[in-house]
């Protein structure tokens, strides 16, 4: 017996979904509430429905608005490929390419973005519903969300490509809500990927958000959540990760690679983890914990920093120089543990000049606790040319794996200001490697080999 609880848009009689797949799923959802009435019939009444999107192109003209629970909407495929690349590549050269654009399942965000409009207006999927229980266990899966070109900064740039701008969101939940999940998705040429707001049990699970202004904001506040085992990379403007006020937040498993203006950044963040997640970022500030962020414990993590290698997007940056520090910590009781940091950087692109990189940094709060943190700072012994040609891909992998002809940098490994004290600092560098006022704050040095215990280097 086949279910009326599951809808296939290219087979729903309402609408053209290659054309406006909004109005076609506003529809099925409108049939959805039509039918599913009752809210206690027979200890049920509604169940919710599944809406499948098959691969193929979908444009979307209408803001799809969801406001029932225990809703699924799922394609076959993420569909991902880099648009960056793309639109860095000259178009003599696209005929010669094996495909152009994003596939799979993929909805083509063509609503333009008006810039007096409330931020939600952008959004393809927009979820919100007021009164009680909370909105809960809506689910998208497989399918890509694509929004297709970024418009002109006005900075003068002659590439508007890569602004990052447009107004368009993947993903905007907006009422608190419960359990939902996001798994399987792609997300690209997006202002922002996901925005949620008061997030409740939330996964953000195995998804491909790159390229996007801001990938996953968390907003308002929140609790026992968890982000894992994602591909996430946004732009020199905004976040890849962004929490505020969340509690019981789970961070792991996830590679985050480079533009964004940070990896993850924390604001009112308590009693959450950072764990087992690689790290990558072309600037400073790649881990920001701010605004009273506390009890917070970050451990086992590999963080890595170099400069932009492709030359298309050198002249971009998130505008922080290196004394700012890779991580940034403002806030009390956080423990950052067994942590390998590496920066790999030319001292001529060290700013400002002749300045001593910082890789910790704790600004202000009490009761810090930093230990057995490696840290491995190098710079080139000769000057390497600049990548003008050869593939995004192969100037990236080259740079990554580029070990051979370094030396030593001499960076600060920990400064911690002197509005913070009754810090703990173990085992994570040498006397010199560490700055503080080692009367207000707790240190153990790390032995330099060939020197003393407590040697200097």
């Amino acid at each position: 017996m086949a279910s009326n609880n599951y809808y296939d848009v290219t087979e729903w009689n309402i609408g053209n979904p290659y054309q406006d797949i909004g109005e076609v799923i506003n529809s099925i959802i409108a049939d959805i509430k039509s039918r599913q009435t009752e809210t206690d019939d027979n200890e049920g009444g509604k169940p919710g429905a599944v809406i499948y999107i098959p691969p193929g192109d979908y444009h979307l003209l209408t803001q799809i608005v969801i406001d029932i629970s225990y809703l699924q909407i799922v394609g076959s495929g993420h569909g991902f490929t880099s648009s960056s690349i793309r639109y860095n590549t000259p178009q003599s050269e696209w005929p010669n390419w094996h495909e152009l654009w994003p596939g799979g399942s993929r909805i083509l965000v063509d609503m333009t973005a008006q810039d007096d409009a409330e931020e939600y207006t952008g959004a393809a999927f927009y979820v919100a519903r007021s009164g009680d229980p909370r909105i809960s266990s809506v689910e998208f899966s497989d399918f890509c969300i694509d929004g297709l070109h970024f418009v002109d900064d006005g900075s003068g740039s002659d590439d508007p490509e890569n602004s990052y701008l447009n107004g368009k969101t993947g993903i905007y939940i907006a009422s608190a809500q419960d359990s939902f999940r996001i798994s399987g998705m792609g997300f690209v040429y997006l202002e922002h990927g996901v925005t949620v707001y008061n997030a409740d049990a939330l996964s953000i699970h195995d998804n491909f958000i790159a390229e996007c202004g801001n990938c996953i904001e968390l907003r308002d506040s929140g609790q026992a959540s968890k982000i894992t085992d994602n591909l996430i990379g946004a732009g020199y403007r905004g976040y890849s990760i962004y929490a505020q006020n969340f509690g019981g937040l789970l961070i792991t498993a996830n590679n985050i690679f480079p533009r964004g203006k940070s990896c993850v950044h924390f604001s009112g963040v308590v009693r959450s983890s950072i764990s087992s997640n690689r790290f990558h970022a072309f600037y400073p500030g790649m881990l920001v914990l701010e605004d009273g962020s506390a009890e917070n414990l970050v451990s086992a993590n590999h963080f890595f920093r170099e400069r932009e290698p492709w030359a298309p997007m050198q002249a971009y940056n998130n505008g922080l120089d290196d004394l700012y520090g890779l991580l940034y910590i403002n806030g009390d009781n956080n423990s950052v543990i067994a942590n390998h940091i590496s920066e790999s950087i030319d001292t001529q692109y060290i700013t400002p000049a002749d300045a001593t990189p910082v890789i910790i940094h704790i600004v202000a709060g009490v009761g810090n606790y930093i230990s057995d943190n490696h840290i491995v700072a190098t710079t080139e012994t000769t000057q390497l040319p600049t990548a003008t040609t050869g593939s995004c891909f192969s100037t990236q992998v080259g740079a990554l794996l580029a070990t051979a002809g370094l030396e030593a940098l001499n960076v600060t490994n920990v400064l911690i200001e002197a509005e913070s004290k009754q810090n703990t600092i173990l085992d994570s560098g040498s006397d010199s490697q560490v700055v503080m006022d080692k009367t207000a704050n707790a240190f153990r040095a790390i032995p330099v080999p060939g020197m003393p215990a407590g040697g200097a280097r």
